[in-house]
């Protein structure tokens, strides 16, 4: 019996621990979480659960140590304060809990700031990347924006260490103010015109770092790869957005030997995500994750139990290199779930 810990995560966990309890080779788990939200959807597939404190720095690692020791917890997937705690991994190797995550730590730093991880892969020739500017300042941000618009770009922009969609901005001066009046009674919109935008920041002397980039207006694609503890790829499934909540997993070459360049380069283990996006034809990079994505439950329709395979990974339980099944259409609904008392 192993006990798998994980910390603050999204309420996606929820699946995540019941396709590694729900197994196909019956090994048995017992699933440690916390969440500062106690009611929070992924404890309920915890067999234990603490309300976490909200702690920053080398208090969160401490924490996180505690905890596992307390549990005697074999196996720590963090999210929360991935880097802090990829930096003190040796402190969790001598309670004897392994890690899922890389240890690379200047990958890492360089994958959680954006424009970091683009500038060490500029001219690698590993992933096309969108042209890009960074601003700190009113005045960086319009030569940015002038200079990409210039070149007959769209432009968008993005704080550089923003998780997911925050923050994101797309520049549009076409925006009428019936279409402003419409954003109060409809859905939030990302649209925003650059007046706008350079409005707000001229209000403060310099904002924290954004990239100011090519707006990529076509599909979107998540590839979601597996690897062993070494980083070596044992599978790769790209997972494009289609219309509504549709899903396609598809066996595309030029997606397929863009997360083979990626993982030579990177060697990133256990489970990441490459997100890119079609501009012209062209998928190029949006971001990185070095973790299990948000979407990972659909791409597991191909058959591969990525979070599992992930685990057995990390236990140095060999296991043969899955095929994916691709050609796939899914969609996801929401579930009711009883909920624990608290």
């Amino acid at each position: 019996m192993t006990n798998i810990y994980f910390n603050r995560w999204f309420s996606s966990a929820y699946h995540y621990i019941n396709m590694i309890r729900d197994n196909p080779d019956g090994q048995r788990f017992t699933f440690y979480g916390t969440h500062p939200d106690p009611g929070h959807l992924a404890l309920q597939a915890c067999d234990y659960s603490e309300q976490e404190p909200v702690l920053h720095g080398e208090e969160y690692v401490e924490y996180a140590l505690d905890f596992c020791r307390r549990n005697e917890i074999g196996v720590f997937i963090p999210r929360l304060k991935m880097l802090e705690i990829a930096k003190e991994a040796r402190r969790f190797d001598e309670i004897g809990t392994k890690v899922m995550v890389c240890r690379d730590i200047p990958l890492l730093e360089c994958l959680m700031e954006k424009d970091r991880f683009y500038e060490s892969l500029a001219g690698s020739g590993v992933v096309p990347l969108p042209e890009y500017e960074i601003a700190e300042t009113a005045e960086q941000f319009k030569a940015a924006y002038e200079k990409l618009a210039a070149r007959g770009h769209r432009v968008c922009f993005k704080p550089t260490n923003a998780e997911g969609g925050m923050g994101f901005r797309i520049i549009d001066n076409e925006r009428s103010e019936q279409d402003k009046l419409n954003d109060l009674y409809g859905w939030v919109s990302a649209a925003i015109s650059f007046e706008e935008a350079y409005g707000t920041l001229s209000s403060v002397e310099r904002f924290p770092r954004l990239m100011v980039m090519e707006l990529l207006p076509d599909e979107e694609v998540s590839i979601d790869c597996l690897a062993d503890a070494e980083g070596n790829l044992l599978a790769a499934i790209p997972r494009r957005k289609s219309s509504g909540r549709i899903y396609l997993l598809e066996d595309k070459p030029e997606l397929l030997e863009i997360a083979s360049r990626v993982a030579a380069r990177c060697r990133i283990p256990f489970v990441y995500n490459i997100q890119v996006k079609y501009n012209n034809g062209v998928p190029k990079l949006l971001e990185i994750n070095p973790r299990m994505s948000g979407g990972l439950y659909i791409t597991c329709l191909s058959g591969v139990n990525m979070p599992y395979l992930a685990v057995k990974a990390i236990l140095g339980q060999p296991f043969e290199p899955p095929v994916p099944q691709f050609g796939i259409r899914a969609s996801y609904l929401e579930l009711p779930v009883l909920m624990k008392p608290v």
